[in-house]
């Protein structure tokens, strides 16, 4: 059965793009789907659509801290919330990450998945900055890029190429309805359809793949592992040749900082 195109636009500015990031990564061979990791700019699509950070509402930012909180646990993704969190996503411009990751993205694609992941942890998990070059090159190293490429990717940041790109992929998500991150597009049918933020991803699954699926991680299961230097990330994925031989031993979560 030909697998269903899923793309993913993102800003690692957005903490509900790292949950839905990391249960798209969990599910994608479950679902079969070609899932396509798609760096867009955030501030570019709110400009385009006039629309608003939530946090500029008192009670809605009130409770974004708690939903935040809620979403992060159940997904067990490592947000981490600073006390000053709404001042850092407003004060803090992700345009030089998220080229850089465009950069990636065209010239090495199998980073992709470290690299976004090591921007949100830096953001989210740690509260280090991502907006100058020596940042990025600290979150390059954690992702495995060497020195070489990594020097390479930062001068293409500056580049019409790059620069173009990250454009093209925002105004694409915009196209496609997007308001704001995660945009995910699933192509079913011939057709593209819009499913907006992480808490829409049982709808994806079902929409897809038409059976229920157990949230935030694949039943049955047998344990996989993401591994990184000081952190690690343990979920478990489903053994679809032999369901029967999941175990209470093997549906251990871990999750260590």
């Amino acid at each position: 059965m030909a697998r269903t195109l899923v793309e993913l636009f993102y800003d690692v500015v957005s903490p509900y793009s790292w949950l839905g990031f990391e249960v798209l990564c969990r599910y994608q061979h479950i679902w079969n789907i070609d899932l396509r990791f798609r760096p867009a700019f955030l501030g570019g699509i709110m400009q385009a659509t006039g629309n608003k950070p939530p946090a500029m509402l008192p009670k809605r930012a009130e409770y974004l801290l708690k939903d935040i909180k809620r979403m992060a646990k159940y997904y067990q993704v490592p947000v981490k919330l600073s006390e000053n969190v709404f001042q850092r996503i407003l004060g803090t411009s992700t345009l030089g990450a998220m080229r850089f990751i465009t950069a990636a993205e065209m010239t090495q694609p199998q980073y992709l998945e470290p690299l976004s992941r090591e921007f949100w942890i830096r953001f989210w998990s740690q509260h280090e900055d991502i907006s100058q070059p020596e940042n990025i090159l600290a979150v390059a190293r954690q992702a495995g890029l060497s020195s070489e490429l990594t020097q390479k990717l930062l001068e293409m940041i500056s580049s019409p190429a790059v620069k173009n790109r990250l454009k093209e992929t925002t105004e694409e998500a915009i196209k496609y309805g997007a308001f704001g991150m995660p945009a995910v597009v699933a192509h079913f049918k011939g057709e593209p359809h819009l499913f907006f933020g992480s808490d829409r991803l049982e709808l994806l699954g079902s929409f897809i793949a038409f059976h229920p699926f157990s949230f935030p991680y694949p039943q049955p299961l047998r344990k996989g592992v993401l591994k990184r230097t000081g952190f690690t990330l343990m979920w478990n994925v489903p053994d679809l040749q032999n369901p029967s031989s999941a175990t209470e031993e093997n549906n251990s979560v871990e999750l260590r900082l």
